[in-house]
């Protein structure tokens, strides 16, 4: 058995789930979240719990088994306390202002600025002087998404380590000509 589909997900006080057929919806305290689940894999709620069962043990069985539990268990998450990416902005002239209406307006080095509006679902914070933007969400998938298209317009750069990076990476810097480190 999957160690991990094998593993029932407790729902928390005031998360409700809707089963119907391989359709779930998961409601809680921050929102509500609906996926659609393979057809194979049986997802029951048996005393507080969800469980998911597979037909057979056959290998996409097996993949699926442990694929679904963990999805199933994000969303409990997600609806429960939310999901969040923190990514920093590094290099002189670099900014990040929040606008009146939740999106973002970066000076990244290019002649224009970049406006980015927030996805329906998702939030986002910056703290003053910092440079840290937070981004946060329900859905794991979207504030991972919307996390990593901020990076993308940006990356950080092996030499001076200017750009956008998450919170804790670390970017390997590479010497630059005569072998100077800044």
């Amino acid at each position: 058995m999957s160690r991990i589909g094998r593993m029932p997900i407790p729902l928390p006080e005031g998360v409700n789930v809707d089963i119907q057929g391989n359709q779930v919806l998961v409601t809680g305290p921050k929102g509500s979240l609906s996926r659609e689940f393979h057809p194979d894999m049986e997802i029951a709620l048996e005393d507080g719990h969800l469980v998911v069962h597979r037909p057979t043990d056959q290998r996409h069985h097996k993949e699926l088994h442990g694929l679904t539990r963990s999805l199933l268990n994000n969303m409990v998450i997600g609806v429960t306390q939310g999901f969040q990416k923190q990514l920093e902005v590094h290099g002189v002239g670099y900014r990040v202002d929040l606008q009146g209406d939740g999106s973002l307006l970066f000076q990244l080095g290019f002649s224009h600025p970049v406006r980015i509006a927030p996805l329906e679902g998702i939030q986002f914070e910056v703290e003053a002087r910092s440079k840290v933007i937070t981004v946060r969400g329900v859905d794991k998938e979207l504030v991972g998404q919307v996390a990593a298209e901020i990076r993308a317009w940006r990356p950080p750069e092996p030499y001076k380590g200017k750009g956008i990076r998450y919170v804790g990476e670390y970017v390997r810097r590479k010497a630059g000509k005569a072998g100077k480190i800044g």
